[in-house]
């Protein structure tokens, strides 16, 4: 890769990062699920007018939407809201590589290689490592809620696959059209229309910049450049930059929300990391080109991306 390609993908990983920071503070200005709905709608509107038509089926937006945008986010903010720390949200989220893994084992007949089946334990060992960790210093409600957000995201990962879209920035801005109005009605029927008014009413800057951050920095801004990255790169050469989120996420919210990293926390990360790494190993074919590659690679262009 060249130079300017390697810092726009550090780049992207940051602001990934940095997100889990950003939405601890908008959760203290918006309920999770309506902070939720209003990423997305920040995120699809104006920009559903300018990418041009879908250039996938519908179903598979739609499924994405429901996967991604309403189960994955709305249990990622909900889990945060019950007081699990971004900077380990950041980290845990990853354990979505292996869920991914595992439902293409299940629902597409995949075998995994062994060295894949190690990274899955590698990294479930440091979820359980988390999990201690949590339990030693917070509510566990939260980091299952989290752990659940990830499976969702396995799931979208798999539908993301089978869609194979061709512009992930144009599939995106669509699939943000569809969890609007669900994450809406829950949060009317699970938060209350009088809180979800008074966090629009007492609306600041804070709250406005963290909304902004989530939709256009973290979701347009986000998948448009990995796309764009993967686009032009191999797949194996540009996924590996998704391990520095968990960087990024645990060293801001240290830096701006105070959060302690204890050893259990860094061996967690070590553990999580690490597995990711191996899980998202692919063989090597003797006539396998980039293209066919990045096919099984978790994080590829044909199975989403790793953004909070």
């Amino acid at each position: 890769m060249r130079p300017a390609h390697v810092c726009l993908a550090v780049l992207v990983a940051a602001v990934w990062g940095v997100n889990f920071t950003v939405i601890e503070v908008g959760l203290d200005h918006f309920p999770p699920l309506l902070f939720s709905a209003l990423r997305f709608l920040v995120a699809a509107l104006p920009a559903v007018f300018l990418v041009g038509p879908p250039k996938v089926a519908w179903k598979w937006i739609v499924g994405v939407g429901l996967a991604l945008g309403v189960a994955k986010f709305g249990l990622l903010f909900i889990g945060m809201d019950a007081g699990m720390p971004g900077g380990l949200s950041s980290l845990v989220l990853q354990i979505q590589a292996v869920f991914t893994a595992l439902f293409a084992v299940v629902l597409l007949g995949e075998r995994p290689t062994r060295v894949r089946a190690a990274g899955m334990a590698v990294a479930l060992a440091g979820i359980g490592v988390a999990a201690v960790d949590e339990g030693a210093s917070g509510p566990l409600t939260g980091f299952a809620l989290v752990v659940a957000a990830a499976a969702c995201w396995g799931v979208s990962n798999i539908l993301t696959r089978k869609a194979s879209p061709p512009d992930a920035l144009n599939f995106m801005i669509w699939v943000s059209t569809v969890p609007v109005l669900p994450l809406l009605a829950l949060s009317l029927l699970l938060e209350g229309g009088s809180a979800d008014l008074a966090a629009l009413r007492s609306l600041d800057r804070a709250g406005a910049g963290t909304v902004l951050y989530v939709a256009w920095g973290a979701t347009v801004f986000g998948f448009g450049a990995w796309g764009w990255l993967l686009r032009r790169h191999p797949a194996s050469t540009v996924a590996p930059f998704s391990l520095l989120v968990p960087v990024f996420g645990m060293t801001s919210a240290a830096l701006f929300l105070g959060e302690s990293v204890t050893p259990l926390r860094w061996c967690a990360a070590a553990l999580l990391v690490g597995g990711v790494a191996l899980t998202s190993v692919t063989p090597r074919r003797p006539s396998a080109a980039p293209v066919t590659e990045s096919a099984r690679l978790p994080g590829s262009r044909s199975e989403g991306s790793p953004v909070g």
